[in-house]
């Protein structure tokens, strides 16, 4: 297989972790590259659900090496809990299968501290964060504040880089905001003690990429959240605080642009998003709380329903043009089953090529196509679909202008419709 980037075309949730799973059969190594523990990615296997925030999204392939590159920001609490969960589930990690870039940084309590606060105090216009200190450790590390996993093995390190960031974070934290201001002592003996669980993993995660490249493996790089979700391309301000784009895989991970062969992007049936911020395809009322029923839209991070709409184009070509899309995974069609008709949006209103630089300002042009009343959850071929799904997804395909290699009909790993070589080779 090729070195392969997937990557979400919308604002996230759109089911990269169950296309990483496929794909991660024939990959040697498979790297997140940025985003945090506010990303949550959902794999049924088995009729089991096995949900990570941290880890990889191919760690239920045994013969595959997974990597947590230097782009992403690391709560090692949540990702020493997820591997223990693993772990009590029969799934636990063998020596050699988890390697973490001692360049990644971490969360540290005081970033979701002010996370929290600032939300708060930012009442209605608030961002719509998860909480998780995300964009404050991001702050940190653009900022050259930053605490990074290989510091959390060496108590000297950490603890001058603690005294030196500290005062400042407790005053914003007390001062600022009415919080509680933190112990640096605290701090210090919690966090080497993570330090010592996770020594054996730290590495040269970019070294490690290079020689299976060296060796003619193949490299999965999996992205988390979506393209409107980036912090340049994305509806800014509300947007995540990491380029969540294709390109980012480089800089994340630690290895060269000419690497990559592939880009798949993955490509929710309608649209969802959470949190705040623009969305021109929203749909309220019965219909919102239909879909929402049958797509189980619910954060697997946060529990909180998603907002749901319908199928935005032009919204994805955007994000076929700023990733460089190759082919697209479609999943959940399986949701709009039933449905007597489905509007798409085509097109804003005096927009052609271009995007627009509000999308708040956006006013959708929407045709509509006849649906389905067949249940297709067990449709085993492209061919079995009915010709209602068919021509919806050839319209997908002609509107995004990016070939459609997969439809995933159902949650479950089997629920897979597949025709392009990537997939099936």
């Amino acid at each position: 297989m090729p070195n392969v980037v997937v990557v979400g075309t919308q604002w996230g949730d759109e089911g990269k972790g169950k296309i990483v799973d496929v794909l991660s059969r024939k990959a040697d190594a498979v790297v997140r590259f940025q985003g945090g523990n506010n990303a949550g990615h959902t794999l049924v296997v088995n009729g089991e659900t096995v949900i990570l925030h941290l880890l990889p999204s191919g760690v239920l392939r045994q013969d595959c090496v997974c990597v947590v590159g230097n782009g992403v920001v690391v709560d090692p609490k949540v990702l020493i809990q997820e591997m223990e969960q693993l772990a009590a589930g029969g799934k636990a990690l063998r020596d050699g299968q988890l390697v973490l870039s001692r360049l990644a940084d971490v969360i540290m309590p005081y970033h979701r501290s002010l996370d929290i606060l600032r939300e708060r105090r930012l009442g209605n216009e608030k961002i719509g964060t998860t909480g998780r200190g995300i964009g404050p450790t991001y702050e940190d590390k653009v900022g050259r504040r930053g605490i990074r996993l290989g510091d959390l093995v060496q108590p000297d390190v950490l603890r001058t880089k603690l005294e030196s960031v500290l005062p400042d974070k407790n005053r914003m934290i007390v001062e600022w905001h009415g919080g509680e201001a933190l112990v640096l002592e605290d701090i210090l003996e919690e966090y080497l003690g993570y330090g010592e669980r996770l020594a054996k993993y730290l590495g040269d995660a970019a070294g490690l990429l290079h020689r299976v490249k060296r060796s003619g493996g193949s490299i999965l790089f999996e992205g988390a959240q979506g393209t409107f979700l980036d912090v340049d391309h994305g509806t800014y301000p509300y947007v995540t605080s990491s380029n969540t784009v294709a390109g980012s895989a480089c800089a994340g991970s630690g290895v060269g642009p000419t690497d990559i062969d592939e880009v798949v992007g993955i490509v929710k049936a309608y649209t969802t998003r959470v949190g705040s911020g623009p969305f021109p395809s929203e749909v309220d009322g019965d219909m919102e709380d239909r879909l929402r029923a049958a797509g189980h839209e619910y954060g697997a991070t946060t529990g909180r329903p998603r907002r749901v709409g319908w199928f935005d184009a032009p919204l994805v070509r955007q994000a076929a043009r700023v990733n460089g899309l190759t082919r697209v995974a479609l999943t959940k069609l399986d949701v709009l089953s039933g449905l007597p008709t489905i509007p798409i949006c085509v097109g804003y209103e005096g927009y052609d090529e271009d995007f627009p630089d509000k999308l708040e300002n956006a006013v959708p042009i929407y045709e509509e196509m006849p649906g389905w009343t067949e249940d297709i959850t067990k449709v085993a071929d492209f061919s079995e679909l009915p010709q209602a799904a068919l021509d919806y997804v050839a319209r997908l395909q002609d509107l995004m202008g990016v070939p459609v290699d997969v439809v995933s009909v159902g949650p479950a790993r089997t629920e897979t419709l597949v025709r392009g070589d990537l997939f099936t080779a």
